[in-house]
């Protein structure tokens, strides 16, 4: 996979080299129609798209999602499953189980391991369980969902490492750990919310300052029930940004793996 590449002809672990989108998972396309049928306009450059059915693959397929996925593997876009890592808490059992849900029902093409553990102690299981959906998935995309910076072995577990996901109010101010410029952009990804239509030019000059070749912004906030890290952390991501023809052109055209 290309997180095992260390030559100087190192693989891109998105499938494009230039700054793209990776799209934390939009609500249930029931609810969200608009945004699901984006996702497939060409020229958007998408790297990849978090399918969360319902915070996880669900009990059964879903036809609904089952179509969305097939839509997005028609026009070429990577669909990830979203598996809850809980920060350590999930067993390996129950995440193993989700990611062959996924892979059995929706035909996964990598996973999001979100709110992945950060600390050195637990590499070793987080290791544990990257190594066996790379088994399964031979050769699929991972990406650990930290959304702030882990200790650095976590960079040798995964394609990708989300390394911010919060507030623009906290994204200005921020900065990338030294660690990360040992690593070429196409690693690291980043989710910023409340992202001012007036601010989307820093923004994107910010998350390319830091290395980060992959990002979602949006001008949706979150409250402050999902702030906390528990279920809805996610939702200021799921539905489109006001600005989205805008942060498209701004990006530029890119063409999906």
């Amino acid at each position: 996979m290309p997180h095992l590449t260390t030559t100087g002809t190192q693989l891109s672990a998105t499938g494009a080299d230039r700054l793209g989108f990776g799209v934390p998972g939009y609500a249930h396309p029931l609810v969200a129609a608009v945004e699901w049928a984006e996702l497939t306009r060409p020229g958007t450059p998408l790297h990849w798209v978090v399918l969360n059915v319902a915070d996880g693959p669900g009990a059964r397929p879903d036809p609904h999602c089952l179509e969305a996925a097939g839509r997005l593997r028609n026009a070429g876009v990577r669909v990830l499953g979203h598996l809850d890592m809980a920060h350590g808490s999930r067993s390996f059992g129950d995440l193993v189980a989700d990611a062959h849900h996924y892979l059995d029902w929706y035909r996964a093409d990598g996973f999001l391991l979100d709110r992945c553990p950060v600390e050195r102690a637990d590499l070793a299981e987080v290791r544990r369980t990257t190594a066996t959906l790379e088994a399964v998935l031979d050769g699929g995309h991972l990406v650990l969902g930290h959304g702030t910076h882990p200790y650095p072995g976590y960079a040798e577990a995964a394609d990708q490492l989300v390394t911010f996901s919060g507030p623009w109010t906290d994204y200005r101010w921020s900065q990338a750990a030294e660690w990360t410029a040992d690593y070429p952009p196409e690693r690291f990804a980043h989710f910023v919310h409340g992202v001012p239509r007036t601010h989307l030019e820093e923004a994107t000059r910010i998350a390319r300052w830091q290395g980060a070749g992959t990002i979602f912004f949006t001008d949706r906030t979150a409250r402050a029930d999902q702030c906390a890290g528990q279920k809805g952390q996610n939702a200021p991501f799921e539905a489109l940004p006001g600005y989205w023809d805008e942060i498209v052109s701004q990006i530029g055209p890119g063409v999906s793996e």
